[in-house]
Parts: structure tokens; sequence; C-alpha cells
């Protein structure tokens, strides 16, 4: 067969890689391995939502929707967000998708073109930049801002200094993964408005609105007339605990979305019927155990961050939101005499501690960091982080 030679350029995503990793290493060495890697919530999904499915599968919904979405959840997206944000939408203006990273897909595929650039903020969730690249763009990336003090921050002024003509989208992901950082409100509107004023557009991945802790979130569905050059990323995965549901959404004009629904059923037809009814579910019933999970997420936030911080070496700033911690380890690298990506895989080896390397979240300016995630209980992040101190101790 002759293949597609744009596939040799696509890269798969480092987390999921280290799943089949830390299990070897569990297997091989008879450990409990404590992965910080994988960025998903280990709360089950709220019940009255797997009832909501379960409803459905009894009563036959197992058949197709149409292509964009029962009506029914999209109203609910399009009232989510109105009530929320004041997104002034209406289900014309939803994709419902099979996951976040199918929105990814769709919301690229929107814009991005052979010989057009797609700015992308780093370090940054990998999907981004493979998805430009499959359709011909060049993924142009630009750092944000790092201080031990206030962590990572939109550096607006370098964004727009690389928009040029052939400047199709710009990318960004607030709260932020692998960061946790939240944009500043005044931030993301001047790069839109920016963005805006050269018929740029701006694809906004809003996946962890809900897990903010301190500061406020601002999206830009809260901006006036944001569909004229706005796309927003949106999925159930994070807020609602619903990973494997394979659940999302994008929300853009009208005559977008239209032409994104004819991709849609040539890729996937549609979401899961059943999945759909849950979807509903989830926006429209009690939102008690998203609350009670947020809470408990903050908790370990600062737990997780009390302790980084008593390792020598390692640089951590408090994140805002999401559920990450990035810190910088250019120091511990230094003493140790490793690049990050023999540091993560040594002390999953040696200690049985997943973190994932700084370089999963390309391009370059994740080589001094690495990422972990606390949607782990506590017990797990008193117990990784102390065999973490114990590895570079050993190797001092």
């Amino acid at each position: 067969m002759k293949l597609n030679p744009t596939l040799d350029t696509i890269e798969g995503e480092q987390s999921f890689y280290y799943i089949t990793r830390a299990r070897e290493v569990s297997e091989r060495r008879g450990i409990h391995v404590i992965s910080f890697g994988v960025g998903q919530p280990d709360f089950d999904t709220p019940s009255h939502i797997k009832e909501a499915a379960k409803e459905a599968l009894d009563s036959g919904f197992t058949g197709y929707t149409e292509a964009a979405g029962v009506i029914e959840l999209r109203k609910a997206i399009a009232e989510y967000l109105n009530q929320t944000y004041g997104a002034n939408v209406s289900e014309k203006n939803v994709l419902v998708t099979t996951g976040g990273k199918t929105s990814i897909f769709l919301a690229i595929a929107a814009v991005a073109y052979p010989g057009s650039e797609v700015i992308i903020p780093e370090p940054s969730f990998y999907a981004y930049s493979q998805a430009a690249k499959l359709f011909g763009a060049e993924p142009v990336f630009v750092p944000l801002k790092w201080s031990s003090d206030r962590g990572f921050e939109l550096d607006v002024n370098m964004v727009i200094e690389r928009i040029t003509e052939k400047t199709s989208a710009i990318v960004i992901n607030s709260p932020n993964n692998p960061t946790g950082a939240v944009f500043e409100k005044h931030d993301v509107k001047r790069l839109f408005e920016e963005a805006s004023s050269r018929d740029v557009a701006v694809i906004s991945d809003e996946v962890y609105d809900q897990l903010v802790y301190d500061g406020e979130f601002f999206s830009i569905t809260s901006i006036d007339g944001w569909t004229e050059n706005g796309i927003l990323v949106h999925s159930f995965s994070k807020t609602f605990s619903m990973t494997g549901w394979r659940l999302g959404y994008v929300v853009a004009q009208d005559k977008v979305i239209e032409k994104l629904t004819s991709l849609a059923v040539t890729v996937y037809s549609c979401a899961p019927s059943f999945v759909q009814k849950a979807g509903i579910a989830a926006l429209k019933g009690s939102w008690e155990p998203v609350m009670e999970m947020i809470k408990e997420f903050n908790e370990r936030r600062k737990l997780m961050f009390k302790l980084l911080r008593e390792i020598p070496g390692f640089e951590v700033a408090m994140p805002k939101g999401a559920f990450y911690m990035f810190p910088r380890v250019k120091k511990v690298l230094e003493m140790l005499n490793m690049d990050v990506v023999t540091f993560v895989n040594t002390l999953l080896e040696e200690k049985g501690v997943l973190v994932l390397p700084g370089t999963s979240f390309p391009d370059k300016a994740g080589r001094e960091f690495v990422r972990l995630s606390y949607s782990v209980s506590r017990d797990s992040i008193i117990e990784g982080i102390g065999r973490i101190k114990e590895f570079i101790k050993e190797k001092m």
C-alpha cells in the first residue's frame, strides 16, 4: 500500500503511551505504580447520568440520531452556555461530537488548510498541532510566560507578533492543560479582538471551564459577536467525570456548523444515541456531585503544591484551574545529569511513579517541566511525592 506520507508526521498522545508503560512496569516488577499521568477524574460518573443512559438503552433508544446530535441535547448545551456566559447561541450553533478530541479535530478542520499557519501557545495539549499538520497547516508555537510566583500566563504581545498573512487560526486553552493556568479576561479579549480585525479564527478549548479554584474564568462566548470568528471546543469528560463516554461538542456560527456536520457524518455518523441522553441529564440534572468533586480537587491541589515545594530543585507555581501541576525541574535535571524523558522513565522504572515529561506538550517549552495530575487520592499524592523525594535523594 502507498500510505499517506502525512501520517508519518503525526504523533500519538504520550499519556496513553505511558499507561502501557506503567502497566508493564507494574507486572514486571510486581509493584503498585502510582500514576499522576492521565488527566481524568477518579470520581465515578454521577448516578443520575448513568441512569439516564440505562433508561435510554432499556427503552430501545439505540439507533442513529441526527448527525448534529439530538435536538434536546443541542438545546441543553445552548441553554447552558447562554445562562453561564451569555453566549447568545441556539441549537443551530451546536454540533455534538464523540468527545473533546473529535471537537478539536473538527474545529481545526474548519480553518486549517495547506499553506496556512495555526498559532498555538505552548506548553499545549498535543492534539492541536497534530490536527493542524493532518490538514496541511503548519503549527506555530508561541511560549507562555512563566515565573515561579505567577506560573504560566498568556503572552498576548508575542502571539500577535507571530500573526502573518498565512495565519488562519489561533488556539487558546483556558483553563490550560498542562499548566493549570487560567488566562486573564483582558488578555483573552485583546487577543480575540486583534484576531478578529485580521480575519483570523480563534479556537477556544474550554473543557475545564468549571474546574477553577482561584480567580475567574473568562469564556470567549461572553464576547459580543464571538461567533463571527470564534469556535468553541467543549466536552463532558472532565466536568462530569465522563471520559470514557466520549461526548463533546463544537459551537460556532451556523454556517460553520453546517459544514462541519457534513464532515462529522462522514467520519462518525453521529454520537452514540444513549450517551447523548446521558449528556442531557448531566446538564439538566443535579450539579451537586460536580461541586463536591471540584471541592475535593481543590484540597488535593493545595496538598500537592505543599508537598512538591518541599522537594529540592522543584520550582512550583500554584495553578488556578484544571487538575494539573507543571513544576519546573531544571535544577533536578542538572543535578542528576538527565533530560526530562530520562528522568520520567527512570522514576517510573525504579520507584513506580508516573509523571509525564513536559516534552509531551509540544513544542519546546516543556523541556524543563513535568506534569502531574492531582485527580488521584490524597493518599496517592502523599505516597507518590514521597517516592519522588526518595528517588532524587538516592540519585544525588
